[in-house]
């Protein structure tokens, strides 16, 4: 029976099932995992368990191993590098003159890969950009064009509430939500007062978009049942002669 453990890439992000093994893991824990684009290093999130090997949709994919102190300093050299290549990578799209915003740059654990994330209004050619960044680099290079909410997931900030951003702090993706929601809360439409950081409904406005019909349905269940009353207290009037 595969030995399942949730590991998390990123504050906030998905969590992944691998399968740990004989490997001793505990929430809190890092390990290096093994995945589709190779190792990657992550957060243990959850408890191992063993589960029935038919309850797996797929595969699982194995944990390599508990973080040594080797691939601590790996993830903090990466981080480094992380902000070198934001910042070189900024000045090429400058040069290109591209309509594009970069968002953050993200070093695989191995550094056979940099990702880097932007936005734009609409498709960009950045074919000579990757080959420029290639050759600054010397290693494959990848842009993906992400939303404005991806983007405030990715930067972060506090919400009006005060509050860490909640798709940055525990968020894994994105619900739909609607001016309905606001409607039905009772709250005021306007757009400064319903919408986040990154320009779109916030995401807090879904939580209690059921309240109302939950409290509709308590308030109809709890009427009272006696004959004659309509939901509350009947009120008898004696008319005077």
């Amino acid at each position: 029976m595969p030995n399942v453990v949730g590991i998390r890439f990123k504050s906030g992000g998905k969590v992944y099932h691998f399968d740990a093994g004989q490997i001793v893991l505990a929430p809190g824990d890092f390990c290096v995992v093994e995945t589709a684009r190779g190792h990657e290093y992550g957060e243990v999130v959850s408890k191992p368990r063993e589960i029935d090997a038919g309850c797996c949709r797929a595969p699982l994919k194995n944990v390599v191993r508990v973080a040594t102190q080797e691939d601590n300093e790996r993830v903090v050299a990466n981080q480094r590098f992380e902000q070198e290549a934001f910042v070189i990578a900024q000045e090429k799209i400058a040069s290109h003159a591209l309509p594009m915003k970069l968002v953050g740059a993200e070093v695989a654990f191995d550094g056979a890969k940099i990702l880097f994330y932007f936005t734009a209004d609409a498709r960009v050619d950045f074919r000579e950009l990757v080959k420029d960044l290639a050759y600054a680099f010397r290693t494959r290079i990848e842009l993906r064009q992400i939303g404005v909410r991806d983007e405030a997931k990715m930067i972060g900030g506090l919400g009006s509430c005060g509050r860490v951003l909640c798709c940055t702090s525990f968020l894994a993706d994105f619900a739909p939500v609607s001016i309905k929601m606001a409607k039905e809360q009772h709250l005021s439409l306007n757009p400064a007062k319903i919408s986040g950081l990154c320009g779109r409904l916030m995401c807090c406005l879904r939580y209690e978009s059921h309240t109302p019909e939950v409290l509709a349905a308590l308030a109809t269940d709890n009427r009272c049942k006696c004959e004659g009353c309509h939901g509350g207290s009947s009120v008898q009037t004696q008319s005077q002669d």
